[in-house]
């Protein structure tokens, strides 16, 4: 039969149970620091991925943003660039343009001789147009006696093609601001035929002006046609 345990005995025995009570406290102690440090770690490691992905992020943005900006800046300076040299190479055009009128006008003011033959010229083309028995044409009031000698010559040689006679009625109504040449209307009025120089001067442009640009400023290569 065991005997009770003296005062001794029972606190040594507490020592003991404190001292594995204070060792297991330690062990779990260690266990709680290593997991939390652990966790901390990897929470940490988390958050700098987080911030360097958001850092990351808004840097490819702003990169982004910085090429299109850029993108857009050489773009307007590129159309810039190109609107001044169509706006000078019209400029170039129409300088041309004046040039060819200042000459016709200087031809058509002079009276001369080449400006009456160029006259009959475009009446005789006028009346086998028409092809009507009477015609009124219209000129510039400056032009009217120049204009009646040239009707006559006009009207001998649409007789000399087409056997008819033509009655010609020369007015002087059209402004003296044009550059010359005539308007023709049958006399019903109802057909009507505009040679004056202004009027084909214009219809020249209008043809010409792809050669002319072609000629002057190189093949558009944008353009694969020139009517």
């Amino acid at each position: 039969m065991s005997r009770p345990m003296n005062d001794d005995e029972v606190l040594n025995e507490l020592n003991k149970m404190v001292a594995f009570i204070k060792q297991e406290a330690l062990e779990k102690a260690r266990e709680i620091k290593v997991k939390a440090d652990e966790e901390f770690a990897i929470e940490k490691a988390k958050l700098v991925k987080q911030e360097q992905l958001a850092i990351d992020a808004q840097y490819e943005k702003k990169l982004k943003g910085a090429e299109v900006s850029q993108k857009i800046a050489q773009s307007t300076l590129t159309n810039k660039s190109r609107l001044r040299l169509l706006h000078r190479r019209e400029e170039h055009l129409q300088d041309l343009f004046s040039t060819c009128r200042n000459q016709v006008v200087s031809l058509s003011s002079s009276n001369s001789d080449a400006y009456s033959e160029f006259l009959v010229g475009i009446l005789s083309q006028g009346y086998l147009y028409l092809m009507e028995p009477s015609v009124v044409v219209h000129c510039r009031q400056s032009d009217v006696p120049v204009l009646e000698e040239a009707a006559s010559k006009a009207a001998d040689r649409y007789k000399e093609t087409s056997g008819r006679d033509i009655k010609v009625d020369v007015k002087g109504t059209l402004s003296d601001d044009i550059a010359g040449g005539v308007k023709l209307a049958s006399g019903s009025g109802r057909i009507t035929l505009d040679n004056t120089l202004d009027e084909r001067l214009r219809l020249l442009e209008d043809r010409m002006l792809p050669e002319i640009r072609k000629d002057l400023f190189g093949p558009n290569e944008n353009r694969k046609f020139y009517t």
